[in-house]
């Protein structure tokens, strides 16, 4: 009996003993699992971070090549979108091995793409830069011709001014005196303001090739020591002014010397001791001045 005991207390020592070995083999494998596992999963969130760093750069390299050329390309602004999208998806997913294998196939598709849009948008700033030194050319151009034109214009108008002075008749010897009217017709010069009938106006249109050849009229206006206007007193509108003269004459002009005499009615009264003004008109435009002195 006692031998019995024995056996079965040495049997139950072995069993404990293997028991105890198999508990520390399971601690030990757990323990090394745990940490296996840890090491793990420390792995794929690093490797998740990876993805990110590479997602978040794709979407600066996008947004550079965008804003440095302004460039508004649909399929550029849309593979940006994308990966944005993708990005979100990555931060707010778990990291496990799967993930981290299907998100780095994704990125390398996404850098082949880039690749690619990147090529064409390189050829859509080159484009770009093309049409606009084009356009800046064009600018020029245009600019230098609107500078041409307006040069152009400029000389062509100072060219008419001088044509247009050039072609203005002027009168020289201009000349004004008293006058008598003898009943026979005859005239009679006279310094006395008491004997004057008329005051006559002689003068000599100069010759002018590129005048305009044909009728003119011509207006006289003679004004007494009391800056009254003798003679007709009427007035012609012109553009430029209001013209009151004291006498006309028509003239066929052709362009050569031609000697002219318009002679002044004036009243009694109007004829007084003193100087007068004589003022020649061509189309409102004054071509001759002159005084005389009446005792």
């Amino acid at each position: 009996m006692s031998t019995d005991n024995e056996n079965n207390s040495g049997k139950f020592k072995i069993l404990v003993g293997v028991l105890s070995i198999l508990l520390i083999a399971l601690a030990v494998y757990t323990v090394t699992l745990f940490n296996d596992n840890k090491s793990k999963i420390s792995t794929l969130e690093t490797q998740k971070a990876d993805i990110e760093e590479e997602l978040e750069g794709l979407i600066a390299n996008y947004d550079k090549v965008i804003k440095e050329n302004e460039l508004k390309d649909k399929d550029l602004l849309e593979a940006r979108d994308r990966i944005s999208v993708l990005l979100d998806s990555v931060k707010d997913a778990k990291a496990n091995l799967g993930l981290i294998e299907r998100y780095k196939i994704e990125i390398d598709r996404l850098k082949r793409e880039r690749s690619l849009m990147f090529k064409r948008a390189d050829s859509l700033i080159a484009v770009n830069q093309r049409l606009m030194q084009q356009r800046d050319s064009t600018t020029l151009e245009l600019e230098n011709t609107r500078i041409l034109a307006d040069s152009v214009s400029q000389e062509n108008m100072a060219m008419s001014e001088t044509l247009k002075r050039a072609s203005i008749v002027r009168a020289t010897g201009l000349r004004g005196e008293a006058v008598i009217i003898r009943r026979n017709g005859k005239v009679v010069d006279t310094k006395r303001s008491s004997r004057a009938d008329k005051i006559r106006a002689c003068f000599t249109l100069a010759a002018n090739d590129i005048a305009t050849k044909g009728d003119r009229t011509l207006y006289i206006q003679v004004i007494n020591p009391k800056n009254n206007i003798l003679g007709e007193k009427a007035l012609e509108q012109f553009e430029e002014k209001d013209l009151y003269y004291s006498a006309t004459t028509n003239v066929f002009y052709e362009n050569e010397e031609l000697d002219v005499c318009i002679l002044v009615s004036a009243a009694e009264e109007d004829l007084i001791k003193g100087s007068y003004v004589i003022n020649l008109f061509d189309a409102g435009k004054q071509i001759g001045t002159t005084t005389m002195e009446l005792r």
